[in-house]
């Protein structure tokens, strides 16, 4: 096999703009060669705009059973992640799934269990690990060199929409269409990296305003304050509402503060470890000495396309994976438990009950309002 022959299940925004990439021969290793959707205005584009070789379907598991592909990418709305993960690998192709992996940890841990027995290849969208300042921290933090983590601030909130982009879909900003609001759609990405760096916290508390600045059914605002096993604290803020927004990531380590912001990784590194700086200083108010430095990486930032790169890869070589598949439950764990919290006005523990959740999820869906899908596409080149 020269190349990887690959069905796109969804050609909403991103589907579609990740079908315009494989046209664009942008991933040579991949070969389109089917898509799908449900609603009749993106089959009609996609009639229109493909070339006629690819073939069309109007139901993700009759694209499956085709036989046209060796894999396929789930771009459809996140309930249905899981679903088509699960019928992808037990049905003989490989899978390549969009954020989030889910809704809820219990109905990802169900695909994780299913990929462990499957010959297949689980991934999962994780564009971020791509890039070169995350990947530098990522292995700074593995090598040790910065000692234990002390604290952790993320604020991120340069992730802003405007109501017409909740009231483009039907499915998008509602319970039952979407599963949740910032933490679902665009902080998986933040929180898998969050963990990806950190790990997991023992517990979560968090604020999750919902419609605070649109009118839409699900969070729009959140504040959450994490503590960790080893002592350590964490903050994570994110909203859509706020322009022109920040990305700004904070960690104190015993060994100096690092902050990745606006593409640069800043270390101030300390001259001696902090904690035995503050039992052997004889003098009350003396900091460690400390010196900035501009931590360089390799400067690759492939994003999207370094995933479906590495995939293909896999698949055709055996290299590695940019993300396996059943590490998405780790980020969901914790947007989970941030609106468990924040449902029940409540410090949360991690691991949580996962029925619990559910449960308190399925109230939301229960009241949850049909909105009018008004099949508008919007570019996504460039929001990550």
């Amino acid at each position: 096999m020269e190349q990887v022959r690959l069905g796109v299940i969804g050609i909403g925004g991103m589907g579609t703009n990740h079908v315009n990439g494989f046209i664009e021969g942008k991933v040579p290793q991949i070969k389109l060669t089917a898509v799908c959707d449900i609603r009749q205005s993106r089959l009609d584009w996609a009639k229109e705009h493909l070339p006629e070789d690819v073939k069309i379907f109007s139901d993700g598991k009759e694209l499956i059973d085709s036989g046209v592909c060796d894999a396929i990418l789930i771009a459809t709305p996140h309930y249905l992640h899981p679903d088509f993960s699960i019928y992808g690998l037990t049905h003989g192709v490989h899978v390549l799934s969009e954020k989030p992996a889910g809704v809820y940890t219990k109905q990802v841990r169900e695909a994780c269990e299913v990929a462990a027995k499957s010959d297949k290849v689980f991934a999962l969208m994780l564009n971020q690990r791509t890039n070169c300042v995350y990947r530098k921290l990522h292995e700074m933090i593995e090598s040790g060199e910065l000692g234990q983590l002390k604290r952790v601030n993320w604020i991120v909130t340069d992730w802003y929409r405007t109501q017409s982009y909740y009231d483009a879909a039907g499915w998008k900003a509602t319970w039952d269409g979407e599963g949740g609001g910032v933490l679902l759609n665009q902080c998986p990405h933040q929180l898998d990296l969050l963990v990806w760096l950190c790990g997991l916290p023992k517990s979560v508390r968090a604020f999750c305003h919902e419609a605070k600045w649109h009118n839409i059914e699900v969070e729009d605002d959140v504040t959450a304050y994490l503590e960790y096993e080893n002592g350590a604290t964490g903050v994570f803020v994110t909203t859509t509402g706020d322009a022109p927004g920040t990305n700004r990531l904070e960690l104190t380590f015993e060994m100096g503060k690092i902050v990745c912001e606006h593409d640069k990784l800043i270390f101030d590194k300390l001259a001696v470890n902090e904690r035995e700086h503050c039992v052997t200083c004889p003098e009350g108010f003396k900091k460690p000495d400390v010196q900035r430095i501009e931590i360089e990486t390799d400067g690759m930032n492939e994003q999207h396309i370094g995933v479906f790169k590495a995939f293909a890869d896999h698949i055709l070589k055996g290299s590695p994976l940019v993300a396996r598949g059943e590490e998405g439950i780790k980020g969901l764990t914790l947007s989970n438990a941030m609106h468990l919290s924040s449902w029940l006005n409540d410090t949360v523990q991690i691991p949580f009950d996962e029925e619990l959740f559910l449960a308190e999820l399925n109230k939301k869906r229960a009241l949850s309002k049909k909105k009018e899908d008004k099949g508008i596409v919007f570019d996504t080149t460039g929001t990550y």
